[in-house]
């Protein structure tokens, strides 16, 4: 097989940024791509066969352009980077952080990180009724909340109400001391987690002691018609069709509702429904509605969290064919 070299220029202030620490991520994509990379002052030059110094002058470059816009380059990106090449996507991960929701009380920017979450917030932006489905860690609830807190600071709706099932993963919780808010509150932490983030705890307190901001299980939408809201319906695969279906009906005139859910974590009964699985069914074709599968290669988590997300998917799809040949 023949051996090509290629030259790369990477600007002085983006090399520790895109190399990683102790050069973590330039170890990486040599592993991964197969070729050997040597820096020369601000010159990197790649060696290999010709297709995967192609490929990897692509992933450089893509990496670059995320520096030179002020990102900090995360084994994430460089994971998303090196999996999006093996499908010549590589052009669609430049665009990726143009845009913006928000920031948290920090300063931290929060924005799409992948593909996938590029379509969900896009699709969040042109329908009245989202469905977000995909496994842990790839910012289902946490971009729907990013837009409920935009759209409420915008003043394009009056209030944000979130909401879960009151369900236990695998845990009894009905015996714990305190009033009914704090049997509850175990269930919704993550939310008030995500909130406090983003909007910081003093704002979401006075905004929630005037009912603008309303965190609260599922079970208290029913009865209410909700104008002007931004509702987010977070683990909705622990709904039952009936709570489903009575949530949806809440929505009312200048209203969004973004349902999120994971169909791998029920913690319904085995031999019970999950209210999301009808509704993706039953609604698929209905207009204003737009439903977005978010996979394992959306999670912005640890890189483990990647790994183990793909296994289970792996191990399931595998037993699933065993099944069906029995």
């Amino acid at each position: 097989m023949d051996t090509y070299e290629k030259y790369i220029t990477i600007p002085a202030d983006c090399v520790a940024n895109v190399f990683g620490e102790f050069d973590r991520h330039m170890k990486k994509i040599e592993k991964t791509m197969k070729v050997t990379m040597i820096m020369r002052d601000d010159q990197l030059k790649i060696i290999g066969d010709q297709a995967s110094t192609d490929k990897t002058i692509e992933i450089l470059e893509s990496l670059i352009s995320l520096a030179k816009r002020g990102n900090q380059i995360t084994d994430q990106n460089v994971n998303y980077a090196l999996s999006l090449s093996v499908e010549d996507k590589l052009e669609e991960v430049v665009e990726l952080d143009r845009d913006i929701i928000c920031h948290t009380v920090n300063g931290k920017p929060v924005k799409a990180k992948t593909i996938g979450q590029k379509q969900y917030l896009n699709a969040i932006d042109k329908h009245m009724v989202v469905f977000g489905v995909g496994p842990a860690g790839t910012g289902k609830t946490y971009l729907a909340m990013a837009k409920a807190i935009t759209a409420f600071k915008n003043n394009e709706i009056n209030r944000i109400i979130l909401t879960r099932p009151a369900i236990e993963a695998g845990e009894k919780l009905g015996f714990l001391p305190g009033d009914l808010q704090s049997k509850v509150d175990p269930y919704l932490r993550p939310l008030y987690d995500a909130l406090y983030e983003i909007m910081g705890a003093d704002s979401f307190l006075k905004n929630m002691e005037k009912g603008l901001i309303e965190v609260a299980p599922l079970a208290y939408m029913r009865g209410r018609t909700l104008d002007n809201a931004f509702i987010v319906l977070d683990e909705a695969q622990n709904t039952t069709p009936a709570q489903m279906k009575m949530f949806l009906t809440r929505i009312g005139f200048g209203s969004k509702a973004i349902i999120t859910g994971d169909l791998s974590q029920k913690d319904i009964p085995k031999d019970a429904t999950s209210g999301l699985d009808v509704a993706l069914k039953v609604l698929r074709n209905v207009e204003d509605i737009a439903v977005c599968h978010l996979t394992s290669q959306d999670v912005v988590r640890h890189p483990l969290v990647q790994r183990i997300v793909k296994a289970y998917d792996d191990y399931e799809i595998k037993h699933e064919k065993k099944g069906n040949r029995r």
